[in-house]
């Protein structure tokens, strides 16, 4: 119990009670910027600005790269194509960073993985290995508005300019928000009522991925459908799904890892990540939440290991979930994407600085780990999912044979 109250204390409230139709906070956010902004606190980030740069310099000298900026409203949005020159791949990989505004390690770990799939970061013979068999489009910074303001020091801002979360504004399962809901988690006056989203939609659609992969931050977990239903695992593909999960969490994260809505224990409706499953038959889809608090991360660890070996990792995935009394009280005050408890109590508002530090690494060092890290993550899930494509082909070849 000493432990979990040590942790409150250090987390962060997602709870923005500024934030519905947000519009930005005027002069408070405007004289915070010059003392607080990004780039003076945290210089080793970027800026949405520097962000574009990388690419448009990337694109000039990185093979199989392509850049262009969809238009979303009065916003642009970055969209990357990779695909090796000559090569036929199984894989599709569509990969969306950066739908909340304040999980700035998403794009930054985007921004990385595309600098290690041309060669400029990792191992440049592993990434040229993996793009024989996968191709990529990936959303490097899905919510750049926001983004912007973010680096000015409104380090809460999670919601797109229009005061919605972009994930939760899918049409799958959507619902309207009821009264006591955070107001960050908005999901908008209807399904894709967002440009943001409507450019998402369009993008994953017009491509096809067979892998959808989408970023965020503020726990450490690492999921695939269902988000919007508590009670049931995907239908369709999950051994192979829970396979890779599994996998993958032994190597880079140590953490939560099963269907969303079942294992953090309560709904996540109109997630890309059930829309793009549903809705486009992809066979793989995942959600990703790759950074917390170091000292909720090691709670979540000794928690979880603790579990395991008292009960078994079967246990776990059809009989706890992290709305157990032993997470619940952490989670109230420590909302990620999908592990965000409802406002049943009142939390109160903490500083831009706290919600920095919950969502995004505060130091370099950290931040170098978290980027390389999850970029080999990136390039692993790839891995695996084309394996397992080409072994289905296979056997589909051999079938019909």
């Amino acid at each position: 119990m000493q432990l979990a109250r040590l942790i409150l204390l250090a987390c962060v409230s997602g709870s923005m009670a500024a934030v519905v139709k947000h519009r930005f906070r005027g002069k408070s956010s405007a004289n915070r910027a010059q003392s607080s902004s990004m780039m003076k606190l945290h210089p080793y980030y970027h800026s949405t600005d520097a962000i574009h740069d990388e690419l448009t310099a990337l694109a000039t000298r990185c093979p199989g790269m392509t850049l262009e900026s969809r238009a979303a409203d009065t916003r642009s949005i970055d969209v990357v194509t990779i695909k090796a020159e000559g090569t036929s791949p199984v894989n599709k990989n569509f990969l969306l960073f950066g739908e909340h505004a304040r999980e700035l390690i998403s794009p930054e770990s985007g921004l990385h993985f595309i600098k290690t799939l041309c060669g400029e970061a990792g191992n440049k013979e592993r990434a040229a290995k993996i793009l024989q068999d996968s191709e990529f489009q990936i959303v490097v910074n899905g919510n750049p508005a926001s983004r912007k303001h973010v680096e000015q020091g409104d380090f809460c801002l999670r919601v797109n300019p229009d005061g919605v979360d972009l994930n939760r504004n899918w049409d799958e399962e959507w619902s309207p928000a009821p009264p006591m809901d955070p107001v960050d988690t908005n999901p908008g006056p209807a399904p894709f009522s967002e440009p943001e989203t409507q450019v998402f939609k369009d993008l994953v659609s017009n491509y096809k991925p067979t892998n959808f992969l989408t970023i965020h931050s503020g726990t450490k977990g690492m999921y695939m459908p269902w988000a919007f239903d508590m009670h049931h695992l995907a239908n369709r593909n999950q051994p192979a799904m829970m396979k890779i999960l599994k996998e993958l969490d032994q190597d880079h994260c140590e953490c939560p890892f099963g269907a969303a809505g079942k294992e953090v224990g309560y709904p996540c409706p109109g997630t890309c990540l059930d829309w793009v499953y549903d809705k486009l038959q992809t066979e793989y889809a995942f959600a990703f939440e790759i950074y917390t608090n170091p000292e909720m991360d090691g709670f979540l660890k000794e928690r979880w290991t603790e579990k395991i070996q008292e009960q078994g990792a079967s246990f776990l995935q059809l009989n706890s979930h992290l709305a157990h009394e032993h997470f619940k009280p952490v989670f109230e005050q420590c909302p990620s994407d999908f592990v965000q408890v409802k406002a049943e109590t009142h939390r109160a508002e903490m500083s831009p600085d706290d919600c920095f530090s919950n969502f995004n690494p505060d130091t370099q060092e950290r931040y170098t780990w978290v980027t390389e890290n999850w970029s080999n993550a990136y390039l692993d899930l790839a891995e695996k999912v084309a394996h397992n494509l080409k072994q289905k082909g296979s056997k589909d070849n051999f079938l019909e044979w």
